[in-house]
This record gives C-alpha cells, sequence and structure tokens, in this order.
C-alpha cells in the first residue's frame, strides 16, 4: 500500500498470515482500528468538450536512442454525446459496460471450448468469421492521429481487448455516421492491399479472399456489429512520428451499432494488434492514465516508449492464456477492505485454468470491474460492515450497494486495496464509490458476475498509469502519476 507508513509492514505481516493457515480474521490485525479514506464528493460529470485541432492530438514526440516515444491525449467518448445529461451519459456508460462485459466473457469462454466465436457468416468470401471482444464497436476513450499520405486526421478508439486495426474506406457499402469525412484510399500514396498469400494475411483469424486475390479481414462484435473489408498497409501519422507498414482493416461495409469515430486501434496481445506490430519502435512499452473526470479538467493520456514505465509503479507479471491472446491476463490473491484481508476471497477464485477458463484481465474499455460472483459477494458484506454509518439507498442498475450522501460535501469510506501478485494496489475512495445520480446517491464501483472471468474497469484504474511491460511481460500501476 502506498502513502501509509506503517501500514506496509502490516499488509505483509497479513499476507504472510493468510498463505500460512488459510483462515483470515475478519478483526484487523493486532487489534489496530479499520483503515479509512476521504471520499471528496463530487456530482456526475457532464460531457466533456470536444476541442481538438490536429496538431494538438500529440502532447509531446521526440526520440530517444533508436525508439520513438509518443504522448497522445485521451478523450472519453461521453464527448460524442454533447447534448446528453449527466444522467444520460451514466446511462448510456452502463448499457454499453453490460454489452462489452457480455462480449468479452462470450469471447473467452468460446476460446475455452476452442471455438474463435458465435457468428457464422458467409458474406463476400467468408466461410467463418471471428469475434472480437467488443460490443457496441467501443471503447471508452478515442485519440485522434493521421492515416495516409498525405496524413488525413481521424478520431479512433482505443480498446485494450481487441487487436485488429480498422477505420471505414471510401466507396462505401455501407457506413455508419462519423465526425470526420470517411478515409478514401485512392487518395493515399502509401496505402497497400495485402495479397492472399501474404504471410500478413494468414496471421487472421479467419481470412478471406476476393476476386483481384486481395485479402479480406471481418470483424465481428457480439451485439451482431462487424466491420468487412480489405485488409491492407498504411502510415500511422502522431503528428511528427511516422509508423509506416501498419496492418489495418479497410471497411468497406461497417454495420452496427458503432459509436462516431472513424474506427478502432487495436491494443491487445494478439499479433496484428498496434502495440505487436509498432512493438520494436517503441521498445514493446505502452501506458495509459485514465482521469477522473468528475474531478479534473486534466486530459487522459495514453504514452509509447521508455517514458510509459513510470518509476513509482508495483508490477504484476502478466499470465498468458494459451487459448486467447488477445486479453491482458493478472494474478488477483485477494482483496482487503478497511485493512484487513477479506475471508472468502481466496486466488482460486481468480485463476485461470489450462483449458483458458476463469482468470482476471486489465480492460480499458470495461468501466466497472467484475468479480465472480462469490468474490464479489464476500467484498461487498466487508465494504457494508466498514461503511454501515452511511445513509443507505435503492440499488441503482446493476449496483446493489448504494448510498444516500446528499447534502455532504465529504465522508470517510473503509480502505479497498487490491492484491496483485507482487503489487498491492491501494483505490482512492472515488474509483470505488461514485456518483449515480443527481440527489446525493453514490453506490460501490463492483458488480457480480456469472462468468468465470472478473475483468478489473476503468474506473478502477482511474488516476493510476497504467504500464504494458510487453518485452518484461508485466504490468504496473503508478498511483498519481497523470501528470
Amino acid at each position: 500500500m502506498w502513502g501509509h507508513g506503517g501500514n506496509f509492514i502490516l499488509l505483509v505481516l497479513q499476507v504472510s498470515t493468510f498463505f500460512a493457515t488459510a483462515v483470515v480474521s475478519v478483526v484487523p490485525a493486532f487489534g489496530l482500528p479499520p483503515q479509512y479514506r476521504t471520499l471528496i464528493l463530487n456530482p456526475l460529470p457532464s460531457a466533456p468538450t470536444l476541442s481538438w485541432s490536429e496538431t494538438e492530438s500529440l502532447l509531446e514526440s521526440q526520440s530517444e536512442s533508436s525508439a520513438s516515444v509518443l504522448s497522445l491525449q485521451l478523450h472519453h467518448i461521453d464527448a460524442l454525446s454533447s447534448n446528453a445529461t449527466p444522467q444520460a451519459l451514466f446511462g448510456l456508460r452502463l448499457q454499453r459496460d453490460a454489452a462489452r462485459v457480455t462480449a468479452l466473457s462470450s469471447l473467452a469462454a468460446a476460446s475455452a471450448r476452442g471455438g474463435a466465436g458465435v457468428v457464422n457468416a458467409t458474406r463476400a468470401g467468408f466461410s467463418s468469421s471471428i469475434i472480437s471482444g467488443l460490443a457496441q464497436g467501443s471503447g471508452e476513450y478515442f485519440t485522434r492521429f493521421g492515416v495516409g499520405t498525405p496524413p488525413r486526421y481521424l478520431y479512433m478508439v482505443l480498446d485494450t481487448g481487441s487487436d485488429v486495426v480498422w477505420l471505414q474506406c471510401a466507396p462505401c457499402r455501407k457506413c455508419y455516421s462519423q465526425t470526420d469525412p470517411i478515409f478514401d484510399p485512392s487518395k493515399s500514396r502509401s496505402f497497400a492491399a495485402v495479397p492472399c498469400e501474404s504471410p500478413m494475411c494468414r496471421r487472421l483469424d479467419s481470412p478471406g479472399c476476393n476476386n483481384r486475390r486481395k485479402c479480406l479481414y471481418q470483424v465481428s462484435y457480439g451485439d451482431g456489429s462487424f466491420t468487412l473489408g480489405e485488409f491492407s498497409v498504411e502510415t500511422l501519422t502522431f503528428r511528427r512520428t511516422m509508423v509506416p507498414g501498419v496492418a489495418l482493416g479497410c471497411g468497406h461495409d461497417n454495420e452496427g451499432l458503432f459509436v462516431g469515430a472513424a474506427g478502432l486501434l487495436g491494443l491487445g496481445r494478439g499479433r496484428l494488434s498496434f502495440p505487436s506490430q509498432a512493438g520494436p519502435r517503441f521498445n514493446n512499452k505502452f501506458s495509459y492514465c485514465l482521469v477522473d473526470r468528475s474531478a479534473s479538467s486534466k486530459p487522459s493520456s495514453m504514452v509509447f516508449g521508455d517514458s510509459a514505465l513510470s518509476r513509482t509503479a508495483r508490477f504484476t507479471p502478466l499470465v498468458k492464456n494459451p487459448k486467447l491472446d488477445t486479453f491482458y491476463y493478472v494474478e488477483l490473491l485477494g482483496i482487503s477492505v478497511g485493512g484487513t484481508r477479506v475471508p472468502g476471497i481466496a486466488a482460486s477464485l481468480f485463476k485461470l485454468d489450462p483449458s483458458g477458463n476463469g482468470g482476471v484481465i486489465v480492460d480499458s474499455g470495461t468501466s466497472v470491474t467484475r468479480l465472480t460472483r462469490l468474490a464479489y459477494a464476500a467484498l461487498r458484506d466487508a465494504f457494508r460492515i466498514g461503511a454501515s454509518d452511511l445513509k443507505r439507498a435503492a440499488d441503482f442498475s446493476l449496483f446493489d450497494t448504494c448510498y444516500d450522501l446528499s447534502g455532504k460535501s465529504e465522508v470517510k469510506v473503509p480502505t479497498v486495496v487490491l492484491h496483485f501478485r507482487g503489487a498491492d494496489v491501494s483505490l482512492p475512495a472515488s474509483n470505488y464509490l461514485i456518483p449515480v445520480d443527481t440527489d446525493g446517491s453514490f453506490c460501490f464501483a463492483f458488480a457480480g458476475t456469472m462468468s468465470a472471468l472478473s475483468i478489473i474497469g476503468n474506473i478502477q484504474q482511474q488516476g493510476f498509469r497504467v504500464s504494458f511491460d510487453l518485452a518484461g511481460s508485466r504490468v504496473g500501476f503508478a498511483p498519481r502519476a497523470c501528470a
């Protein structure tokens, strides 16, 4: 735990007790009083304003030795719904969240069964399909960069839960509405279609081939949305830094519940994701920092290169799922509330088994952390006991532990610490008790899932620089490192 003096020693002693006896007392160790944090009560955030010139999308860009360093500004997807009320925006976020969790869980379960997806398609030369682990075609954050030569600047959604980079392309057989003009590959000097015989084409889970012997891609989503078109290579430009030869899908048929961005930058662990393709240039390192919009006007950001790793980060090893290479799996050993390990939350509840079932992933596009049912129930009950002096409120949507904090400016809440292997991550209070309406209702921002897959969502990641060191096969969490 960070910033609490002797508490780290206490946690170490408790951890060793936990492993030695496998029994944890609900009484704080050595009779110490429970630990609390102060929660400053901020309202639901309004839609952020979207003002972005082609040069503002990049906070900085430079070269360090042979590797580039990029720092991108990120915006929350709510900025594309500027007319909605804070309450309506939050409702939409929870809808997207439910759809995404269903899709991620379905993909993990299908992979464990040995299948790549659940949708069959026979469009344009495809005999089978792939499913990316994301519904409604959308992560929660997007950025802006140039595509092609000369570069055309486009909004692109970022997603750690999928691999393929794609964007809408002219001519459109069917395209959804997007903020920018649709990219026209015929006007780019650097665009090149990938031949069917190319090794790059064979990297797709289920490639197709058109009558001109050009490679076709398809990404299908859990809600029936899909994007289909030519697989190609193109140059991406982050202001002063060009990244040539990035394999991406040029989608001529894009149908379903997509948001107004031009496409998606896949940031997963698979071979076709942007970090995998551009890895050598950025020393296989990237990070993001997602800001709590109800408390800060600072932009969220993403960094590629050696600067992505914060010196204050605590690292936990990445775990490999042999059946699914897209997700970032980590090992969660337990959770503490008020300074005490929660009994009933054992590492076995989060174990990734050899068949690919279970496990815990870190995901930027899921909002609310989902824990397997038994783990969530134990966590929730421990939090309710620690927060028993707060006035309860009615359940809200997926949240079953809510409080009426109207008329207050701050309250004390029990601490929550996630114990990953090698890294204890102590959450700020605003990362687990969040506003859900404009009447002073706040809810405990975790939820249970019937799936075997647990997901660490972006509400719990707010304010941390979350670093992905792919060369070292580890993920780091650095508190208060968003500057």
